[in-house]
């Protein structure tokens, strides 16, 4: 079983390391196949580009939500199947949370790390009940993933909430843990002083 679709966060650089391009296809690609649509951040450059582009070659069905301050920069990707500009990174934001059933963060920067953050922070919070995924390709996310077991380890997240974020180097396996219902919920006493 797979969500319909999968909004996916991930660099706007290609990084260092061959195996990121490579996952950024193949994730564009595995969505497409499973019939699964790809929401993004509606760029042509770096992962995001090569994720769009692989899921379109695919024959997949991808949803690109940019704001008109990259619109403007030249920076959209104008084959997507679904186009939004939108007026702030904070409409994009809320647009791309609206439009996707499950997240998945792929290797990135300060605005990946900050975009799955906020839905975990969301799915806390019972705004929505969507779980979160972090692509682990070669051990990219394993500083933040230790970084989550150190915030449960000093009370500052429940392990429950700890769930919510899965992380994995298998996107089929990935893809349908996101698929999986949410088993967390906001709780009296969670959003202490």
């Amino acid at each position: 079983m797979s969500p319909g679709s999968v909004t996916v966060f991930c660099g706007s650089r290609f990084g260092d390391d061959p195996a990121y391009l490579e996952a950024a296809r193949t994730t564009g690609r595995t969505l497409a196949e499973r019939g699964i649509t790809t929401v993004y951040g509606g760029g042509r450059v770096g992962l995001m580009g090569a994720l769009a582009d692989a899921a379109l070659e695919a024959g997949g069905r991808v949803v690109g939500v940019i704001p008109r301050a990259l619109d403007d920069r030249e920076l959209t990707h104008r084959g997507v199947t679904e186009l939004h500009v939108v007026d702030s990174m904070h409409a994009r934001k809320a647009l791309m949370a609206e439009r996707g059933e499950a997240f998945l963060a792929l290797p990135g920067g300060a605005g990946t790390i900050e975009e799955i953050t906020e839905q975990w922070t969301w799915a806390q919070l019972s705004i929505h009940a969507k779980r979160c995924g972090l692509l682990d390709v070669g051990g990219f996310w394993q500083p933040f993933r230790a970084t989550v077991e150190q915030m449960v380890r000093a009370g500052f997240v429940s392990p429950e909430h700890a769930t919510i974020l899965s992380f994995g180097d298998d996107l089929d396996d990935l893809l349908d843990r996101l698929a999986a219902p949410a088993g967390w919920g906001l709780k009296e006493g969670d959003l202490r002083a």
